[in-house]
C-alpha cells in the first residue's frame, strides 16, 4: 500500500514538535533598538528576552477552537495637535520618497513631517518608489491625498505636485536618522535648508527603535499625528482588503469568524540575516505550525500567510491547518491582474501590512520594521493579540507569547495612546 508523504511529514513534525520546541532560542532583543543591515527590507534584529516576572497578565479566554481573545482596550489619542502659529513659516520645500514598502513609509512620513514641521517648510507629496530601477508610482495610487492633506492641515503645508521653481541647484539632499530630533535637524538640516531653500529627504534606519518616549515634546506630537493620523489606503485599494478579510471570516465560521495573520515570506527566510544570526530572529513554516499547535489553536484555524503565492516549503504549515491561504489563493480573481500579477510588489505589501493590522490574531515570524509598525498599528487600534514565538519552557498558553510591546507597554504607540 503506498503510503502518503504528507502523513509521514505530519506524523514526523508530530513526534518532534516538543523537541523542536525545546531548542527554539529565545526571543533575546526581539522588540528592543536593534541594528539594520540594510534598506531592502532584510531581516534584522532579534527576539527580546522577556522577563516574565514583569510581563502585564492577559487574560485569554479560551474556546474549544483556539486560544482567540476580545481586545478590550478603547485608547485615544492624546497627543496635542500643534498650533499653526507656533511655527515660522519659510519659502522652502521639504521634498522625499516612500520607499520599501508600508513599514517604511509609516516612519519616513513620521520623520519628513517632522523635519517640514520645525523648518516652517511646505511638505511635497511624496511618490512611492519600489525596489526595481525605475518602479516609480504616485502617492494616489496607493494612499488617500485628501486625508493626508486634511490629516496634516495646521500642521504643516502639503503642496500635492512638485513646484516648477525645485531643480537639481536649488535642492540639497539631507540624510535623515529615523525617529530624527529637534536637536539634529538644527544642528544637521536647519542650516543647510537656510543655505540652500529646498531639501529632499533620504531617511535611514540605523535601528528599528519603537520604544516609548517618556518626555513628549511639540515634535513628539508631530511624529505620532503623522505616524497615526495620516496615512490611509485610497478606497480602491482598501476595498480589496476588505474583501480578503472578509472572505477570511467567511472561511472561518468554527472560530467565529476569527482568523491568524503570519508575517511568513519565505525569499526572507532565506536571507542572510535569518540564517547566519547568532540569535534567534526569524522562524520557518515548521516552527510557526508547531507553535500555534503548540499554544492551543487547530486544525480549522484559518492562516493568511504574508507570502504572495504558494512555496512547497509552507505544506508542512498547511498540513497542520489545512486553511492556510496565500494572496494568490485568496485574493478576488478580477483584482489579481493589477494587485498581484503587476510589475510592482507595492501594492501586495500594502495589502499584507494592513491585513497583519487587522487579523484577530498577529504572528511575527520574521523580526524587524514590518512587525514594529504593525504592532503600533495594531495597538492604537486596540487590536493587543501580537503573539511572538519563543522558548518558553513548559508552557503551553498564550499569554506567555504576548509581545513585550503590549505586555511592557513600551511601544512608541502607547506615547501616542492612552
Amino acid at each position: 500500500m503506498a503510503v502518503d508523504p504528507r502523513q509521514v511529514l505530519a506524523g514526523f513534525l508530530t513526534v518532534t514538535m516538543f523537541v523542536m520546541l525545546g531548542n527554539m532560542i529565545k526571543r533575546d532583543h526581539f522588540d528592543t533598538t536593534v541594528e539594520v543591515a540594510n534598506h531592502s527590507g532584510s531581516p534584522s534584529g532579534n527576539y527580546d528576552d522577556v522577563d516574565t516576572s514583569e510581563r502585564t497578565t492577559v487574560t485569554l479566554h479560551g474556546v474549544r477552537n483556539g486560544p482567540w481573545k476580545e481586545d478590550v482596550l478603547n485608547l485615544k489619542p492624546c497627543w496635542t495637535k500643534p498650533d499653526s502659529e507656533e511655527g515660522q513659516q519659510s519659502e522652502g520645500f521639504v521634498t522625499f520618497s516612500l520607499t520599501n514598502g508600508p513599514e517604511y513609509h509609516v516612519s519616513q512620513i513620521a520623520d519628513a513631517v517632522v523635519v517640514a514641521r520645525y523648518l516652517g517648510a511646505t511638505l511635497v507629496l511624496p511618490d512611492v518608489r519600489g525596489s526595481k530601477p525605475g518602479d516609480k508610482r504616485n502617492f494616489g495610487d496607493i494612499y488617500d491625498v485628501e486625508k493626508f492633506v486634511k490629516g496634516l492641515n495646521g500642521v504643516v503645508r502639503v503642496a500635492k505636485y512638485h513646484p516648477g521653481e525645485i531643480s537639481a541647484r536649488n535642492l540639497a539632499v539631507v540624510r535623515v536618522p529615523n525617529r530624527v530630533t529637534g536637536n539634529h535637524i538644527a544642528e544637521h538640516i536647519e542650516p543647510i535648508f537656510s543655505r540652500k531653500g529646498n531639501i529632499r529627504l533620504a531617511t535611514y534606519f540605523p535601528s528599528v527603535n519603537m520604544r516609548k518616549t517618556e518626555h513628549k515634546s511639540i515634535i513628539d506630537s508631530v511624529a505620532c499625528l503623522a505616524m497615526f493620523g495620516t496615512l490611509e489606503l485610497k478606497p480602491e485599494v482598501r476595498e480589496v482588503v476588505d474583501s480578503i478579510i472578509e472572505r477570511l471570516r467567511t472561511l472561518s465560521r468554527k472560530s467565529d469568524g476569527q482568523f491568524i495573520a503570519v508575517d511568513l515570506r519565505v525569499e526572507m527566510l532565506e536571507k542572510k540575516g535569518c540564517q547566519e544570526s547568532s540569535t534567534k530572529s526569524c522562524y520557518s513554516p515548521e516552527e510557526i505550525a508547531l507553535f500555534l499547535r503548540k499554544i492551543g489553536f487547530n486544525k480549522d484555524t484559518t492562516v493568511y500567510l504574508t507570502q504572495s503565492r504558494w512555496d512547497s516549503s509552507l505544506d508542512a504549515l498547511k498540513d497542520f491547518f489545512p486553511k492556510t491561504y496565500t494572496k494568490e489563493g485568496i485574493m478576488p480573481e478580477d483584482k489579481k491582474a493589477k494587485y498581484l500579477n503587476s510589475e510592482t510588489s507595492e501594492f501586495e505589501k500594502a495589502i499584507d501590512f494592513y491585513i497583519c493590522s487587522e487579523s484577530d490574531v498577529f504572528v511575527p515570524a520574521i523580526s524587524g520594521l514590518f512587525y514594529a509598525n504593525v504592532a503600533g498599528k495594531r495597538i492604537a487600534s486596540g487590536r493587543t493579540q501580537i503573539l511572538v514565538p519563543a522558548n518558553v519552557p513548559g508552557s503551553t498558553s498564550a499569554a506567555d507569547f504576548i509581545s513585550p510591546y503590549v505586555s511592557k507597554k513600551n511601544h512608541l504607540a502607547y506615547s501616542c495612546f492612552c
